[in-house]
């Protein structure tokens, strides 16, 4: 017996490239025997749908508690150790790679991750539509796509536009932590985060970064280049008018 497939999303055909910012490049990917069997098992549950309309937090977890949101998890890895360590967090991650959903929604329902929600959607539309202002204590955007070339620069998720709207649905106090391994996006995400009025800098050094905070753990990947000799910026600004306080 085959095993289910979930549904793969298939663009439009014969309909102009859209010009609004994205918040991704949608990749092929094999989505793997146990990711599909993870859709079938645990996605009704923990998938939430893309809606042009608020989205009512207490029911979509069934609880009332801050909600961060991640966008472009990737395979979950880092989403899953947060959640399990900060239980008292609701955590809604944005990705629209399905072998990164299906990881994830494996990693959930084997470790009973009741605090994670998925919407695999473009992040930006999410923030849209879904998510009104001042309704988020955080936002991890952990190793986006650096566009090494000058000429694809722009596409860039860490853009003015994009942090003055995550800054808008950021409450009093709450945080946006970013982290990269390629230094000049990390020159890029310093200048474009200080650039924004409603935000502040958490960082203490001159040069504007942050220790790797406690519950950002380190990835496979990252460990290799630390091993190689590269590094990493992690960067850390809260919505002002607050205490300031990232998760705890």
């Amino acid at each position: 017996m085959s095993e289910p497939q979930p549904p793969v999303s298939v663009p439009p055909v014969n309909v102009p490239h859209p010009r609004a910012v994205r918040s991704f490049v949608r990749r092929a990917g094999r989505v793997t025997s146990g990711q599909a069997r993870a859709y079938a098992a645990w996605g009704e549950h923990y998938l939430l749908p893309f809606a042009q309309a608020p989205l009512d937090v207490e029911q979509a977890f069934g609880r009332a508690a801050p909600l961060v949101l991640e966008i472009g998890f990737g395979m979950g890895e880092a989403t899953a150790h947060i959640a399990a360590l900060l239980p008292h967090l609701n955590f809604l991650g944005c990705e629209v790679h399905d072998p990164g959903v299906g990881a994830l929604l494996k990693r959930i329902g084997e470790q009973e991750l009741g605090n994670v929600r998925i919407c695999a959607h473009d992040a930006v539309e999410v923030l849209q539509h879904m998510l009104p202002p001042a309704s988020l204590h955080g936002v991890h955007i952990f190793f986006p796509d650096p566009w090494h070339k000058k000429r694809h620069h722009k596409r860039r998720l860490i853009q003015p536009p994009l942090v003055h709207e995550l800054a808008l649905r950021l409450q009093p106090g709450g945080y946006i932590h970013c982290a990269t391994d390629w230094q000049p996006y990390a020159e890029q995400m310093l200048q474009v985060l200080s650039a924004e009025p409603l935000l502040a800098n958490t960082a203490t050094a001159a040069e504007g970064y942050v220790a790797r905070p406690h519950y950002r753990p380190l990835t496979k990947f990252e460990q290799r280049g630390l091993r190689l000799g590269h590094g990493v910026w992690d960067l850390v600004f809260t919505r002002k008018g607050g205490s300031g306080d990232v998760a705890q």
